[in-house]
């Protein structure tokens, strides 16, 4: 039997999309905020910010999908492993969470601070940006919060 051919098991899997979505927070995405929050003048990090809240989107989906299929099969194996993997992937919601409270309170007050600026309508919670595709697309441009009120986008 050729196990280099086999796929892992899905509670496996489940740590592992867990483990490398919490790593892709914490240094991919936290250090944008830290310095934000620092120096809130940094423009090119605000954009880059919002770039990186759509790629947490997909991260997220990944580790969610991986849940998924933990869920929808029969327990078997190591009940031990299963449990981490539950414990795992439930703390990476709550921190995927807290991030995305401190992503939409830097947002926000982004969006006060242009729009008193530059005489922008305010823009929505979730940073003025489509949602991401269901099918793991991306989101073919911004969209102005006055092309969404006219029924534009």
């Amino acid at each position: 039997m050729n196990f280099a051919n086999q796929s892992p098991p899905a509670d496996v899997c489940l740590l592992l999309r867990a483990h490398a979505e919490a790593r892709w927070l914490s240094r991919e995405v936290v250090p944008v905020i830290r310095e934000l929050e620092h120096d809130f003048s940094s423009g090119a990090a605000l954009a880059y910010l919002e770039a990186l809240r759509i790629e947490a989107h997909h991260h997220a989906g990944d580790t969610d999908a991986a849940r998924g299929e933990v869920d929808a099969l029969a327990p078997a194996g190591d009940h031990g492993v299963l449990a981490n993997a539950h414990r795992y992937h439930a703390a990476v919601r709550q921190l995927r969470a807290a991030i995305d409270a401190r992503i939409q309170q830097l947002l926000a007050a982004a969006g006060d601070d242009a729009c008193a600026d530059a005489g922008f309508e305010q823009a929505p919670a979730h940073g003025g940006f489509e949602q991401a595709p269901a099918h793991g697309g991306r989101p073919s441009r911004p969209i102005l919060a006055r092309e969404r009120a006219a029924g534009q986008a």
